[in-house]
């Protein structure tokens, strides 16, 4: 048999190294990288022992390993979203599931859902203060949340309602249950798990309800919404998705689709604006009808600003064969977002805000990973982006964004997703209302 060959890393108790983890993880996975080299082995909750990789071919290696060998890492996710999520789903049932959920978001669909995204955004801007300094990542929030719940149901009525005020609680307190060790005990409001499985049960029964609406209506196939499309979605077989696995997909598409699309957009302003030669850019491109410059800073906003961690397999052979080490059954190898964005071999200047890099280029998708890799990278990619240069195009063209020389906002983890620590703090006016003194001016530095 193979001899187990490991990288070196930290001999701390799990507990220890979780708690560091938890506490300083972009500066500790640069820290371990300077100490260790670009793999090093951890021993943390919720993935357990694990080996972390940021080499590009040992990367490109692990995403174009098969399910048979090593698939899904993430155990608690798919507890949140339930069994029939993509996140709980592995092998010949994930690959099932996956063919039906891909054709939402692609092609000519992606163009129906492009209206409702300027129409939320349009909206949530008008509520926008002007001259006060305000974080905009709650404004991003219910931007992306109105956009994916609508664009999944449609106009629901009183459904849509219940979902709007439910969901923001309900994921919320999954992202944090996903990446902490918490018993998985019900003691009803008392405990974590026992909350969460309450707002997941009032979210099933509205889910059902909207299922049994949608297969009694005469008109679904005229429908553009995915929850019409999964009701008449048929497998290889000729059957069709149970309620339960459309109730725990559905619950996928809205929280993949909301926290870290709308962190993001927070990420975006706080960038620009203290960046603003190229906020300038983006703006002279905006009234010119153009989109290539707001396409690649979405991109570098994606490559400096990371909002997961960590992307990975569960080894799943006896031994696992990865570059040059020999990983064995039962440890996680984990790809570290931040360490493959942050590789001067990559990215010159890697620590330099810099949207040019990508103009009129598009971005290695073993390198530039923000929504994973392989058969288990994001399904909703393009509708991410897709949404995001909407939203940011519309904010350009209704608003001034008043740069800053503020120093730059920190990570703040969010449970799954890590988000500028004031919320990505804005000062804007109305680009046809009269100019707001200046509150700053000038760049706060290129590593800002």
């Amino acid at each position: 048999m193979t001899t187990v060959t490991l990288p070196p890393g930290p001999s701390k108790p799990r507990a220890v190294q979780g708690v560091y983890a938890l506490t300083v993880p972009h500066r500790g996975m640069r820290r371990m990288r300077d100490r260790y080299g670009d793999a090093f082995t951890v021993n943390v909750p919720t993935f357990g022992r694990a080996v972390v990789i940021s080499d590009p071919a040992e990367v490109r290696q692990v995403f174009m390993t098969g399910p048979e060998l090593a698939d899904k890492s993430d155990r608690n996710l798919g507890r949140v979203l339930g069994p029939g999520s993509l996140f709980a789903l592995d092998g010949d049932e994930h690959r099932r599931q996956r063919r039906l959920l891909v054709p939402p978001f692609h092609g000519r669909r992606l163009a129906v859902y492009q209206k409702i995204v300027e129409e939320e955004t349009v909206r949530e801007l008008a509520s926008w203060p002007q001259g006060p300094a305000f974080a905009t990542l709650p404004s991003m929030m219910r931007i992306t949340l109105n956009i994916i719940l609508r664009a999944v149901f449609g106009s629901a009525g009183a459904e849509f309602a219940d979902l709007r005020e439910l969901l923001p609680r309900m994921i919320k307190l999954g992202s944090r249950l996903a990446v902490l060790p918490v018993p998985r005990i019900d003691l009803g409001r008392w405990s974590p798990w026992g909350r969460f499985w309450a707002m997941r049960r009032e979210y099933d029964a509205i889910v059902a309800r909207l299922v049994a609406d949608g297969r009694q209506d005469a008109k679904l196939d005229e429908r553009d919404d995915i929850l019409a499309l999964m009701l008449q979605s048929r497998y290889d077989d000729g059957s069709r998705m149970s309620d339960s696995e459309i109730a725990d997909q559905l619950l996928t598409l809205l929280a993949a689709g909301h926290e870290t699309t709308a962190t993001t957009l927070a990420w975006a302003v706080e960038r620009l604006r203290r960046h603003p030669a190229v906020l300038s850019e983006l703006v002279d491109e905006v009234d010119t009808g153009g989109d290539a410059l707001r396409e690649a800073a979405i991109i570098e906003v994606q490559r400096a600003r990371p909002v997961i961690d960590f992307v990975g397999r569960q080894v799943l052979a006896d031994r696992l064969q990865v570059g040059r080490w020999t990983v064995p059954k039962g440890y996680a190898v984990l790809v570290s977002i931040t360490l493959m964005h942050d590789n001067e071999s990559l990215f010159p200047n890697a620590q330099t805000f810099d949207p040019h890099r990508f103009l009129g280029t598009r971005p290695d998708l073993y390198q530039w990973i923000p929504y994973g890799g392989g058969g288990r990278r994001c399904l909703g990619a393009a509708f991410a982006n897709m949404e995001m240069s909407v939203v940011l195009g519309t904010m350009l063209r209704d608003l001034t964004l008043v740069p800053t020389d503020e120093p730059g906002e920190h990570w703040h983890s969010r449970g799954v997703a890590n988000a500028p620590s004031q919320g990505g703090r804005a000062v804007v006016r109305r680009r046809d209302a009269a100019p707001l003194p200046s509150t700053a001016a000038g760049d706060a530095g290129a590593g800002s």
